[in-house]
């Protein structure tokens, strides 16, 4: 065996490798790009061996389960965003301790809320914390 073969006897189990460990490049293919990528296996198939009807129900199947599952997935977004939104506007008038969006530690009563790219941000002075930097909510009157 030459050294060519030696090369693509390497890439092949690296790639079989690769493909074992977590996510796959599948994970990150959307509806749209995979039906495209159906059909055009639909078109390229061989006539004389066309594919297997299982198979295409089989990957139809695949489609709606990336479908639902990004639906789900921005479902819980928007009952996240909701929450914490729900949370923070608790936390107006209270007095919290926290870390600013610029890593410094800071202790003051919440003026405000806003909801920024889908981040809970917390107004404090002017200083704005983020909701997950929020490490105590003290009692009326600390500071």
């Amino acid at each position: 065996m030459g050294a060519a073969g030696i090369n693509s006897t390497q890439n092949s189990s690296q790639s079989n490798s690769t493909s074992s460990y977590g996510t796959s490049a599948y994970d990150k293919l959307d509806v749209e790009t995979f039906t495209k990528l159906l059909v055009a296996e639909l078109q390229n198939q061989d006539p004389l061996s066309p594919m297997d009807s299982a198979q295409i129900i089989q990957q139809v199947s695949e489609i709606r389960s990336i479908q639902s599952s990004t639906e789900l997935s921005k479902t819980l977004q928007a009952v996240l965003l909701g929450q914490n939104v729900t949370t923070a506007s608790t936390m107006i008038g209270h007095t919290i301790a926290g870390l600013t969006d610029d890593a410094k530690p800071i202790t003051g009563k919440v003026d405000k809320v806003t909801i920024a790219d889908g981040v809970t941000k917390l107004h404090v002075g002017a200083s704005t914390i983020d909701l997950k930097n929020v490490s105590e909510i003290l009692p009326d009157g600390a500071a």
